[in-house]
């Protein structure tokens, strides 16, 4: 009986046999294009999942890749402008002053890249993942409870990261709104001075005494810019108690007009100065102001030069200055 066993053959010695599986008849298919080459039942069986899917799963990465790379590209394309205004930003609102000159460039190119680098984390962060949730569909992952936990997660990080999100949000909408830029003069509250960089979570300010502010943008509650628009040229004079004020705002308006008319301020002035009177009476003195509208950022400058040709002409005229009543000039001996 063991010879008669041994001599039969070894598929009827096996409880079951191994069937070509059916899919072989499927003309065009993975499996019969495997069974046709190797004549192996479990790699023919397996096609689908040894080949068709992990070639799916490659083409939607190369897809994937290939549409973040045309779209950065596109990106780069609006970003730069090669000394002109970047197309990003033509749609877009520009407070850049004039007056700032080179530094208008260097203001449009970063915020253009600014705004740019948002966009392709964007976009690669879209691209890359939907072609993940793609990818686990075509492994037969049920996504519906992938997506939940990953809202979940992103709940967690947003409560745990509120302030990084605060600013980077603060930040986006600032560029976008253009409230300030490089070469700026603004003052934000604790720091005040000219801006020297400008990034989605942290502003750079440096001020008059040379000292580097690094402001977060969340932390910015309200912004007062110096160099939008135009500027006003204040200049506020004491003289003493018992001058002529009409003598004196006569001198100051001639020597106002003078000043605007002269290089290098001419070229600054939007209007005529304006003397407009008597701005305060104390004890000590009384203050006449005059004001100049002129182009953003160069207010300091026309103030100066102002102010020093005003003492000049004021002293020139002999008209008393502040506490003169208590300091009487004395007789010479």
């Amino acid at each position: 009986m063991t010879a008669s066993l041994f001599s039969q053959p070894l598929s009827t010695q096996l409880p079951f046999t191994m069937e070509p599986p059916k899919c072989i008849t499927e003309d065009g298919s993975w499996c019969a294009e495997v069974w046709r080459l190797t004549g192996n039942e479990w790699l023919a069986a397996s096609a689908g999942w040894l080949v068709a899917k992990p070639l799916k799963i490659l083409l939607i990465f190369i897809v994937a890749f290939v549409i973040r790379l045309l779209v950065r590209r596109l990106i780069d394309r609006l970003t730069s402008g090669e000394g002109k205004t970047p197309a990003l930003l033509r749609p877009l609102k520009e407070r850049a002053p004039q007056a700032l000159g080179a530094l208008v460039s260097e203001r449009r190119q970063q915020r253009a890249k600014t705004i740019g680098s948002v966009l392709k984390s964007l976009v690669t962060f879209i691209v890359y993942g939907l072609a993940f949730i793609m990818a686990l569909g075509e492994l037969g992952v049920n996504l519906g409870p992938v997506i939940a936990s990953a809202g979940i997660v992103g709940v967690a990080l947003g409560f745990g990261a509120q302030n990084l999100v605060k600013d980077f949000l603060s930040g986006i909408f600032m560029m976008l709104e253009d409230q300030y830029g490089v070469g700026d003069v603004v003052d934000v509250g604790e720091a005040s001075g000219t801006i020297e960089a400008v990034g989605l979570r942290v502003t750079t300010l440096r001020d008059v005494n040379g000292t580097v502010w690094y402001v977060r943008n969340g932390e910015i509650l309200r912004v007062g810019n110096s160099s939008q628009g135009f500027a006003v040229a204040v200049v506020d004079l004491p003289v003493g108690y018992g001058a002529d004020v009409d003598v004196v705002i006569a001198l100051l308006d001639r020597v106002s007009k003078e000043v605007a008319g002269e290089e290098p301020f001419s070229s600054d002035v939007i209007e005529a100065p304006e003397v407009l009177g008597v701005e305060k009476v104390t004890p000590e003195s009384v203050t006449v102001r005059m004001t100049v509208k002129v182009r953003p950022g160069r207010q300091w400058a026309v103030q100066r030069a102002l102010r020093a040709r005003a003492m000049g002409a004021v002293e020139e005229a002999g008209i008393q200055p502040p506490m003169g009543r208590l300091f009487p000039p004395t007789a010479p001996a």
